[in-house]
């Protein structure tokens, strides 16, 4: 089981989007920017280290979402999502094929990794 945190990341009713590469598991599939937690690192230090590393931007989490357990084909992971604010950094994209700045009401319009749907589900059901 590979345990990922990721960060919806809020900035002007806008959430950051990432989209895979092409090269990657899931190549060009949509996701929320974040990633693996390495062995002795909690999962709230594993997503400021990822945000940074991947997109180059400082977050601050303000809230866990329910972690979402989903069993692909090749792997299995369990997701641990955040909401978070835009603290500081200049946006790079650094590992993925394009990162955008989305409406809320626009995120089911992108096709997204299948442990992410549940993470919008709960987000929106609570953001309203």
């Amino acid at each position: 089981m590979i345990h990922v945190a990721c960060a919806l990341i809020e900035k002007d009713q806008q959430i950051l989007i990432c989209q895979r590469s092409a090269s990657m598991k899931l190549p060009l599939k949509w996701e929320f920017p974040g990633g693996k937690q390495e062995e002795g690192e909690s999962l709230e230090e594993c997503l400021l280290r990822e945000v940074k590393e991947e997109i180059n931007l400082d977050i601050s989490i303000e809230q866990a979402l329910t972690k979402v357990e989903y069993h692909y084909p090749d792997f299995s992971l369990t997701l641990y999502p955040y909401v978070c604010k835009l603290k500081a950094g200049e946006l790079k994209v650094l590992e993925h094929e394009q990162v955008i700045w989305v409406d809320q009401t626009e995120l089911f319009r992108y096709d997204w990794a299948n442990a992410d749907l549940p993470v919008i589900e709960e987000y929106i059901r609570t953001r309203r």
